[in-house]
């Protein structure tokens, strides 16, 4: 396999993306050769499913668009990134109870740190934000026994 494989997709700020994004990232994994059913693949789903929603919602529309990127980096790490144009980085929210909402980050950290793997947010040239997870990728991740 390659040293890095690279994918992206740029989809409309609408909630009818964040199905769109999980998708895409689904196939994508599925064609580095992590099926769709692996535990790992549903982790990543869930987790770009939050990012695509936090760029949607608290964007506040002052980004039209917002980008799915995935690399992986010699059948060793996996990157996923959702890049938005909107300058504010994400907030950390007390998550009580009679919440709706804000519990995103959390969710994202933890899964992600359940994984091995870190959060990180990056800003763009454009004033924008990307916030990546980077985490370990086995490259017998289709081979292992469910």
């Amino acid at each position: 396999m390659a040293d890095l494989q690279e994918a992206s997709v740029t989809l409309p700020s609408d909630p009818a993306s964040v199905s769109a994004a999980r998708r895409y990232v689904s196939d994508v994994l599925a064609a580095w050769g992590l099926p769709e059913e692996d535990e790992s693949a549903e982790t990543v789903r869930l987790i770009v499913s939050e990012l695509a929603t936090n760029a949607v919602q608290h964007t506040f529309g002052l980004s039209p668009t917002f980008t799915v990127d995935i690399r992986l980096e010699r059948d060793e790490r996996l990157c996923v990134g959702v890049t938005d144009s909107h300058p504010r980085r994400p907030q950390r929210l007390p998550a009580a109870v009679q919440q709706d909402n804000g519990r995103g980050m959390v969710i994202i950290r933890w899964l992600t740190a359940e994984c091995g793997g870190r959060l990180y947010v990056d800003p763009t040239p454009e004033g924008g934000k990307t916030v990546w997870i980077a985490m370990p990728w086995s490259a017998r991740a289709a081979d292992r026994p469910r």
